[in-house]
């Protein structure tokens, strides 16, 4: 029998659906490696597992911050993805 996944693994998939998507958009621009980079930060994000230790990768920062405040700023669509995250993990006990 499969897993169930967590509400914070179902947010972190589609995080990096979403930021997926970005970076598809850009591979023949300069952004590309950039978008690249966040999509990795993400997968740290997902490869934690379970709230708390998400709560440890990413510090005193927000997902934002540590995904990238200027790419996130430019990149709107993934806003709603990482407010769900942030959601989670501001309003969940571990």
């Amino acid at each position: 029998m499969p897993k169930k996944k967590t509400d914070f693994q179902k947010a972190a998939g589609k995080l990096i659906s979403a930021i997926q998507k970005e970076w598809g958009e850009e591979l023949s621009e300069p952004n590309a490696e950039f978008s690249e980079d966040v999509m990795d930060a993400v997968h740290d994000l997902l490869q934690a597992g379970t709230l708390e230790k998400a709560r440890e990768v990413l510090g005193p920062m927000t997902v934002r911050q540590y995904l990238g405040d200027v790419w996130v700023q430019s990149h709107p669509s993934v806003k709603p993805a990482i407010s769900v995250i942030e959601d989670l993990l501001h309003n969940t006990s571990a």
